[in-house]
């Protein structure tokens, strides 16, 4: 965007139609630049309750469309993000910041996989049924019929707005849910325009609906408090989590919680060094370390810590810093300037603390243009423990900490000294030690000479202050259905 150009607007999508509901409106702000992208309509308590309200009539047709009709839905929906592939890009990037290559890859191409991966889910589930014997030779017959959770609130973080959104709203969608979206109000464009979407596929108005706002004292807790919402499932903090589970407490509405995360890596010294460096600078620098899964702690084998810590710092000063336009842009900015504030909190108190800078840690000067924005250089540090706060609290940017570590049982301990418990990757050669040590890791999920490879039938989710149940494949589907037993004497 060019100085001149004037921001877009960006409206409220309820029952079918967008909506501007009065003149509360918000800011959207170009984290690499600084500057406004957009104006955003903030819905307000009567807008959300209409949203609730058309929600609640769609669920009605929505819920009696027979499944194969719904797996069409969600595959014309797949077919349309594709074939406006680039105009998604283009607000990703806006909201986030992030290189267009990253979007392209990963952010855009991922919700046209959950639409399509949640379709063959659902035209594939089936249902528990049991024969119980019973006295005299006689039989009964047990089947579970699930029936969809009903009217859903599904709250979407900055970070991958729009891979989280479909994410949730597909199986939602596929169980037969009616939803109400509110995206991050640092991210509204792609939940926005995914309404547009899901519309021309065929989705009854009133079934997908999005409210822009903030949390306390706007569209969050406008949504969360509704009487009317059956379920929440919600990505972000761990914090703005318990919130949440907190309001909803006194309805006994379900939780489906993605939450924080502070993961370990477990480097062993028969490693392969260059699958492992490039493992890791992925695993911590991968979308300027804004990924619930990235890697913060990094727990090294002593033999080899020198050269694991040499060649990863080789490769975060490789890393490309620029516009996210650029095809050659590698990392792009932190989402805010609050954000960074927080996140040069950590680095100020680290050094403090006595850590010995390797790499990073300062704000770069990347021309006239992109200086307005949220920059942070990769960074890596040693010298702390477990102890510190930097190692012990989630700090969710491009930042990891080194720190040895002699034998299996200590890299154990060490990894599973926290309370977070999301995700882990474990690097060796020896297969045996991987999956050992990999099933020890107290979290959802492990990986082994590997980082974020994914299959989305598998489940997805967190322990601790990591999260609340779990997400993905039929794992989704139990959240959003609630199964009916049905038992009949033969």
């Amino acid at each position: 965007m060019t100085a001149q150009t004037p921001p877009r607007w960006i409206r409220n999508f309820v029952d079918g139609r967008f909506v501007d509901p009065d003149d509360r409106c918000f800011d959207a702000i170009d984290p690499a630049t600084g500057r406004v992208h957009a104006r955003v309509h903030e819905a307000d308590a009567p807008l959300v309750g209409r949203a609730v309200t058309a929600v609640r009539k769609a669920l009605d047709t929505w819920s009696a469309t027979p499944v194969r009709e719904r797996t069409e839905v969600l595959r014309r929906a797949a077919d349309l993000i594709e074939a406006r592939f680039e105009e998604f890009v283009a607000a990703e990037v806006a909201d986030t910041g992030k290189p267009v290559t990253l979007a392209r890859d990963l952010d855009v191409a991922r919700a046209v996989a959950n639409f399509r991966t949640f379709a063959d889910v659902i035209a594939a589930a089936g249902q528990e049924s049991f024969l119980t014997d019973l006295p005299g030779g006689r039989r009964a017959l047990n089947y579970a019929v699930r029936k969809p959770l009903g009217v859903v609130a599904v709250i979407v973080p900055w970070n991958l707005p729009l891979l989280l959104l479909t994410w949730k709203v597909a199986p939602a969608l596929a169980c037969g849910n009616a939803v109400v979206v509110k995206p991050s109000e640092e991210t509204p464009g792609t939940a926005t325009l995914l309404a547009e979407v899901l519309a021309e596929a065929g989705l009854p108005a009133g079934a997908y609906n999005v409210v822009h706002g903030f949390g306390g004292g706007s569209a969050g807790e406008y949504l969360t408090t509704d009487p009317w919402i059956d379920g929440v499932t919600f990505t972000g903090s761990s914090a703005t989590g318990a919130r949440v589970m907190k309001t909803v407490a006194p309805r006994v509405r379900p939780v489906s919680f993605e939450l924080g995360g502070k993961n370990a890596a477990v480097v062993f010294e028969d490693a392969d060094l260059e699958e492992t460096l490039d493992g890791l600078t992925r695993s911590v620098f991968a979308n300027t370390g804004q990924v619930c899964l990235c890697t913060e702690r990094v727990y090294v084998q002593r033999s080899v810590f020198a050269d694991i810590a040499d060649g990863l710092v080789e490769r975060a000063r490789s890393l490309r810093l620029g516009s996210p336009l650029e095809a050659a842009t590698t990392t792009g900015p932190l989402i805010s300037q609050a954000h960074r504030e927080k996140v040069r909190g950590y680095l100020d108190l680290a050094e403090e603390l006595g850590a010995k800078v390797l790499t990073g840690g300062n704000t770069p000067s990347l021309g006239a243009v992109l200086d307005g924005g949220s920059w942070i250089e990769p960074t890596l540090w040693t010298g702390l423990t477990n102890c510190d706060r930097p190692v012990r609290e989630e700090i969710f940017g491009p930042v990891a900490a080194l720190i040895p570590f002699d034998t299996e049982a200590e890299a154990i301990d060490l990894a599973n000294d926290t309370e977070y418990g999301l995700a882990a990757s474990v690097w060796t050669r020896d297969l045996r030690r991987g999956h050992r040590v990999a099933q020890a890791m107290n979290v959802g999920m492990a990986w082994v000479n590997t980082w974020f490879l994914r299959d989305l039938r598998s489940p997805f989710g967190g322990v601790g202050l990591s999260g609340l149940g779990r997400e993905g494949g039929a794992s989704s589907l139990h959240f959003y259905t609630e199964p009916t037993n049905v038992c009949v004497q033969l």
